[in-house]
């Protein structure tokens, strides 16, 4: 399976998880109320990684016109970090969000490979 269909496969079981059925208005959705609102849950989803992309171009650009490496651990360390104990906070499993910040993190690194002029991405 290419890796942007994984992802998108394992963002939309964490995006179903942002709401609790325990919410009345939830519990009176049909089914395909509950498709519509993923759908849209997942648009705004991709437009954040966008977003997060264009970052990444950015910052591309400095490390290259700075001669800094693209891929950092400490960094990377970081942010697995962050996003695990972002999804304990927020009751989501947390090695499944690590796993969608690590396609995440591989994407930006992509993008800051292309900006460079090492990669081949639009």
């Amino acid at each position: 399976m290419p890796p942007a269909l994984k992802y998108l496969g394992i963002l939309h079981i964490i995006s179903r998880r942002f709401f609790s059925l325990a919410d009345p208005q939830l519990q009176c959705m049909t089914l395909d109320e509950y498709r519509r609102t993923l759908a849209a849950l997942d648009e705004q989803i991709i437009d954040l990684i966008a977003k997060r992309q264009k970052i990444a171009a950015a910052i591309g650009r400095i490390k290259h016109r700075e001669a800094i490496p693209i891929h950092d651990e400490e960094q990377h360390a970081q942010v697995m970090g962050r996003v695990f104990d972002s999804a304990v906070e927020h009751k989501i499993d947390p090695v499944s969000v690590q796993k969608v910040f690590e396609l995440l993190v591989a994407m930006s690194e992509e993008r800051q490979h292309e900006c460079a002029g090492e990669g081949n991405l639009p």
